[in-house]
């Protein structure tokens, strides 16, 4: 063997094994776009976050509400709670937490400037923090919120001192990348790679890894190779055509739950006239959009088989459905079912409505975020075909989509949202109650669907206290949103993640990929 081979070989045994025992490589789904943790409302953002900063209150991974900054919460009135704070706890300069950075941090995150998801309907209800002394803070609601506690774990607290006046560039850059987390940020490649190592002054449990190395490989069939090479010890979200093979391998698990994210359709409210994408079959804008009338969303629908997406496109690693919750979440309504494949009934509403030789469309989706979601944009794009709507797909990077969709680009979108609160309510209030910045409700309704009757029915549900009034309200507006096609469900995804052993992974609800779950089994 050659010098030049022997180097090679040695890099490459490098590369498969971690630089010491201590050490954890994990191969990510999606991009983490930025290390404010206030930047965007995303998922992958948010579950790196964790690493960093903490926010008053958790989520287990059943989705249930469990302390952390907060050690308890009382709901002193309906519109006034007092939250009581860990003491000793500190930041990663030594400097001590206090009431303080959390009414600052409530404060930040609704307001980041060009935030493509804004963090504001956790926050929408909050008239007044109040802080009582530097380890009691009150809380005065502008209506009943008895979700308080659940909204604020999407809140990550930062501090202060190094908060005020840093943009989300001096986050990014690591220079306000000062948490109280289990971790302290080491370098930040955007759509690449991060680089944390333990901090050993966290007030939780010792964490068993030194330094962990977070690679960004969108690619399912990269993630892996590169978990079987041993380049990286756990995968998030592996490729469902994959499993059969990972299960196969003695020296891989696979950890599984079902999740609370939905997979559905995005149609553009914000015109009444031409949307930008759609036209009629020779190339010609409409000059109404189609898109707000009732009968072509319904055909849209009903042009979708939700059970082939499941079964053939995300191969068994979804269910289909009607709605945004599994049964038994709270909020679910059983009235509402999945919605039969009928391309007889959606050509007839078409043409009711119209467009009996239907019209051309752009189908807008990412192609880097959820499992095959280019696939499924370009099954549906071939359902709709059958009926007459002509669909082109455009995929993009996620980051890209996003910004694209904050800014009311599209005319259709396949978009998705996790209910990490465990709840219904979460999408009626981001997603569905009309956008209103002032009130910082409809933060993520991109689209800008419009319903005031169904929005006065969100807000009463989601000020209901008596908790089994609360679910029966919320079940009652989930039922008026799929009636309306808000949006147009399709599938829910299931969760799940694969490691090399001897490492063990503790599934979530949530999707979220936590250091803080993996142990290496003794």
């Amino acid at each position: 063997m050659t010098p030049r081979l022997i180097a090679a070989a040695l890099a490459a045994i490098a590369l498969a094994s971690p630089a010491r025992a201590d050490d954890l490589r994990i191969g990510l789904s999606a991009p983490v776009t930025s290390i404010d943790p206030h930047f965007a409302n995303a998922t992958p953002n948010s579950s790196f976050a964790r690493h960093i900063f903490d926010p008053l209150v958790v989520r287990g991974p059943d989705g249930r509400p469990m302390p952390n900054l907060a050690l308890s919460w009382t709901a002193l009135e309906e519109n006034l709670w007092e939250f009581k704070l860990r003491p000793g706890v500190t930041w990663h300069d030594g400097k001590p937490f206090t009431a303080d950075d959390v009414a600052f941090s409530f404060n930040r995150a609704p307001s980041v400037p060009n935030s493509p998801a804004s963090f504001g309907g956790a926050l929408r209800t909050v008239a007044k923090v109040e802080v009582v002394d530097p380890l009691t803070l009150r809380i005065t609601t502008s209506a009943p919120t008895p979700n308080l506690p659940i909204d604020l774990t999407a809140i990550a607290i930062v501090s202060r001192h190094v908060g005020e006046g840093a943009t989300t560039a001096d986050y990014n850059a690591g220079k306000a990348a000062i948490g109280t987390g289990p971790f302290r940020l080491l370098s930040y490649s955007a759509g690449s790679s991060i680089e944390v190592e333990r901090n050993p002054a966290w007030w939780g449990p010792k964490q068993d890894w030194d330094k962990v190395t977070f690679r960004i490989i969108p690619n399912p069939g990269a993630r892996t190779a590169a978990l079987l090479s041993g380049d990286v010890e756990l995968i998030a979200a592996p490729s469902s055509s994959d499993l059969p093979r990972l299960r196969s391998d003695q020296n891989v698990r696979i950890f599984e739950r079902q999740g609370s994210r939905a997979l559905f359709l995005s149609p553009d409210f914000s015109r009444e006239g031409a949307s930008p994408f759609i036209s009629d079959n020779d190339g010609k804008p409409l000059s109404t959009n189609p898109m707000r009338d009732l009968r072509v969303r319904q055909a849209l629908s009903l042009a979708i088989s939700r059970q082939g997406l499941a079964e053939r496109v995300q191969q068994g690693m979804a269910e289909p459905t009607g709605q945004w919750m599994p049964p038994g979440a709270f909020g679910y309504n059983p009235a509402v079912g999945v919605p039969p494949q009928d391309l007889a009934r959606a050509r007839s509403l078409l043409a009711e409505a119209g467009f009996p030789n239907g019209f051309r469309l752009t189908l807008h989706a990412s192609n880097d975020r959820y499992p095959a979601d280019g696939q499924t944009a370009q099954a549906v794009a071939q359902m709709w075909s059958r009926i007459g709507v002509a669909t082109t797909v455009e995929t993009l990077p996620f980051a890209t989509y996003l910004t694209r969709l904050a800014k009311q680009e599209y005319s259709i979108v396949q978009n998705s949202w996790g209910s990490s609160t465990g709840e219904a309510g979460s999408v009626l209030l981001n997603i569905v109650h009309s956008y209103d910045a002032p009130r910082r409700l409809g933060s993520s309704n991109d689209t800008r669907y419009v319903n005031p009757t169904l929005d006065r029915q969100i807000e009463e549900a989601l000020s209901t206290m008596d908790p089994a009034e609360r679910e029966q309200r919320i079940a009652a507006a989930v039922k008026a949103s799929t009636d309306d096609l808000a949006l147009i469900p399709m599938i829910l995804f299931k969760a799940a993640w694969a490691a090399r052993r001897p490492l063990t992974y503790e599934p979530r609800m949530d999707e979220q990929t936590l250091v803080m779950g993996i142990k290496r089994e003794r």
